[in-house]
């Protein structure tokens, strides 16, 4: 996975707030037993917490910044985003807008741009104040994608997959795919309080993946907004098989063995490793949206 060198990356779409502080109360999803059942049930990659009921319901108090907005000092270039992490999410995140921006304008649409938040610990949200334990979501009450970079790690380390810098772009596009249903009202029909392998929530989950892929067809050839040139320059197998190694890692079926030690289908929210699997390469495989209709 490389970018161009050259390109310019707008970090206007990036906010980070790494290293600040929350004024008064805390965070209402924390660690210990609560966030093992964030970990096992709820994220990977999903939407806000409110959605996934360990929200308080009410309006946190503004983040302060210390040491925060580091990517608008260091992230610059291309060639940042291929030597740093957090560098490297704002050039998926630019890459991604530039494809949505695209195929909407393509479909006679507008597509709404959706701001990626890099936050450390805990972070407050329009759907309730969040920690890391929740894992990368996306929250429609504000229209933004959270995420914690140390997720990464945990990516590998916990769930087991092979990691490398495909497999968190493929991250940041899952939840970017939720940003594209809420716009469609397709993200609603998550949120009717069901489970099981065949529920709306997977469904839901599963298109996700599907137009992570989509993306994933046509990042190498869309043209980015700044330079004309396409942003992502080298997109090899190799890294096409982390993203699906990655998407199967956090299937409900290997979560849920990995943590509980059974499997139970009723409860799943995600779906399956093999189906995770199946939809992203579905949307690779034809690069069209239309083809990423899981509720059929």
């Amino acid at each position: 996975m490389q970018f161009d060198d050259d390109a310019n990356l707008d970090t206007s779409e990036v906010d980070d707030v790494r290293g600040s502080r929350i004024p008064g109360g805390r965070a209402t999803v924390g660690g210990g037993i609560i966030g093992v059942i964030a970990l096992v049930l709820g994220l990977l990659f999903g939407v806000g917490p409110e959605q996934l009921g360990l929200s308080s319901g009410g309006e946190e108090p503004a983040a302060t910044s210390s040491s925060a907005a580091q990517v608008n000092r260091s992230c610059r270039t291309g060639a940042d985003a291929n030597r740093r992490e957090d560098c490297r999410a704002v050039a998926v995140v630019n890459s991604l807008q530039d494809f949505w921006r695209a195929e909407y304008a393509r479909r006679g649409g507008r597509y709404g741009d959706a701001t990626t938040v890099l936050f450390s610990e805990r972070v407050p949200t329009a759907c309730g104040a969040a920690t890391s334990a929740v894992g990368p979501f996306y929250c429609p009450g504000d229209r933004r994608v959270y995420l914690d970079l140390g997720f990464f790690e945990e990516l590998r380390t916990k769930f087991g997959s092979t990691g490398g810098p495909f497999a968190q772009a493929y991250v940041v596009a899952h939840e970017y795919g939720h940003h594209v249903q809420n716009m469609m009202g397709t993200l609603a029909r998550a949120q009717d309080g069901r489970t099981g392998a065949n529920s709306n929530a997977v469904k839901v989950e599963l298109q996700a993946d599907c137009y992570a892929g989509v993306w994933a067809r046509h990042a190498t050839t869309t043209p980015d907004d700044r330079t004309g040139r396409p942003l992502l320059t080298r997109l090899t197998e190799d890294d096409v098989r982390d993203g699906l190694d990655a998407a199967a890692a956090v299937g409900d079926d290997r979560i849920q063995e990995r943590f509980q030690g059974r499997v139970t289908p009723e409860s799943w929210t995600h779906g399956s490793a093999a189906q995770r699997r199946q939809w992203f390469s579905t949307g690779y495989a034809t690069g069209d949206m239309a083809r990423c209709n899981t509720f059929r």
